[in-house]
C-alpha cells in the first residue's frame, strides 16, 4: 500500500473484512468500520476492500461519494459546522463563516487544517434557528454568534 498505514489498524481491517466480507450487502458497514479504522477511506483501503469482497472498485467509489457519512480526505480532530440557512444567513452566517476561514487558516478550497486539528463543513441548517446565527463544534452547539467570538470559541477545541 503507498500510503503507511499502522499495521494494527490493516489487521483490524483484515478482521473487519474476514468477519463481514463474504456477507451479501455488508459493503457499507464494512466501509463504516474501515472509516472508523482510518478515519477516513484511502484509496489503498478501498482497493484492499475490493480485492477481498469481490466487488469492483467502480463501485465501491459510486457508494462512498454517493453517502455524505463516508470520506475520502483525512478529517480533522474537530468537525465544525457552519450554518448557513436563512436565519442564519439573516443574521450574519456569511460573516462568521469568513472568520472561520481566517482563524483557522483555510482558504476557499480547503476544508481541512494542515494540522488535521480542524475540519469545517458548511450545513443547510443545524436546526437552531432561534440561535441564530450558529455552529456546531463536534456535538456542541454554539449560538447568537459574532465574528469576535470565533477565536475563543475555537480555542476550546485547541
Amino acid at each position: 500500500m503507498g500510503e503507511k498505514f499502522a499495521e494494527k489498524d490493516l489487521v483490524k481491517l483484515d478482521g473487519v473484512l474476514a468477519d463481514l466480507g463474504s456477507q451479501k450487502g455488508t459493503l457499507i458497514p464494512v466501509l463504516q468500520k474501515a472509516q472508523e479504522i482510518f478515519g477516513y477511506l484511502p484509496r489503498e483501503v478501498l482497493v484492499r476492500i475490493s480485492e477481498k469482497i469481490k466487488v469492483p472498485i467502480s463501485q465501491i467509489y459510486g457508494v462512498v461519494t454517493f453517502y455524505a457519512q463516508f470520506h475520502l480526505m483525512p478529517r480533522g480532530k474537530n468537525i465544525v459546522r457552519s450554518c448557513q440557512g436563512t436565519a442564519c444567513h439573516v443574521r450574519g452566517a456569511k460573516g462568521i463563516l469568513a472568520e472561520l476561514r481566517r482563524q483557522l487558516g483555510l482558504g476557499e478550497e480547503e476544508s481541512t487544517t494542515k494540522d488535521l486539528g480542524f475540519t469545517l463543513e458548511t450545513v443547510a441548517c443545524i436546526g437552531c434557528c432561534g440561535l441564530a446565527p450558529v455552529l456546531m463544534v463536534n456535538d456542541e452547539t454554539h449560538g447568537r454568534l459574532v465574528p469576535d467570538a470565533i477565536k475563543g470559541i475555537l480555542d476550546q477545541y485547541r
